[in-house]
């Protein structure tokens, strides 16, 4: 018994793993259950079960006739995102100004060239979704350029607090695209002052748009 413990704990880990480093992203559906045992190289059992872990601990759901989705990324997200799940669009937009402000001021000072090649690659799908008019694309490069920027802080209590958010994030991020509140916004120069380490431009922009957001001057 202690050894097939054991097993569904690492099982459960090598699940987690995909799960938090984003290859299998928040809404995606997991590979079935025989591709599992083949990628895990586990028994059906095992796998079963480690899999019904992640179900209770919030990260994934099972969607008769259909498949597992992945929910969230962490016990604490998926915790966090039923508690924001009835939060206000204005809320959500402060508390991301109170981070992402510091994050971008971080990263412009501390950013490395492979963030910075990042973040142009970022902006350029960003602009290719919003020119596609792609809600799901749009979505789904604004919140992997702003990860970036809050990744590039070299904080880890900012990133984890961040991650964390990702799902009430992402909902904000949709909901102001489907309202275009405040029409859209290239991002063109926060990467720029991100790049060129200029700190109090990063800070600048990233209040403005944000604070755009919130209709306030």
């Amino acid at each position: 018994m202690p050894r097939r413990a054991g097993l569904i704990d690492t099982t459960v880990s090598e699940l987690r793993e995909r799960i938090s480093t984003g290859q299998w992203p928040v809404g995606a559906r997991i590979p079935p259950e025989p591709q599992l045992v083949e990628l895990l190289g586990a028994g059906r059992n095992t796998v079963r079960e480690a899999v019904q872990s992640l179900v209770h601990a919030g990260l994934l759901e099972r969607r008769q006739g259909s498949g597992t989705y992945v929910l969230s990324t962490s016990e604490m997200a998926g915790s966090m995102s039923r508690q924001l799940a009835d939060a206000r669009q204005r809320d959500v937009v402060e508390v991301r100004r109170a981070l992402e402000v510091e994050a971008a001021r971080l990263a412009a000072r501390r950013r490395t060239a492979s963030d910075a090649t990042t973040l142009l690659d970022q902006r350029d799908e960003r602009a290719a979704a919003y020119a596609s008019a792609d809600l799901e694309a749009m979505v789904a490069t604004d919140l992997a350029l702003h990860r970036t920027i809050v990744r590039a802080a070299g904080n880890p209590v900012l990133v984890a607090l961040y991650e964390n958010l990702l799902d009430a994030i992402g909902e904000n991020i949709r909901f102001n695209f489907v309202t275009d509140v405040h029409g859209h916004d290239s991002h063109d120069a926060l990467i720029d002052a991100i790049i060129t380490r200029d700190d109090e431009a990063a800070v600048l922009e990233t209040s403005r748009y944000l604070t755009a957001l919130l209709g306030e001057s």
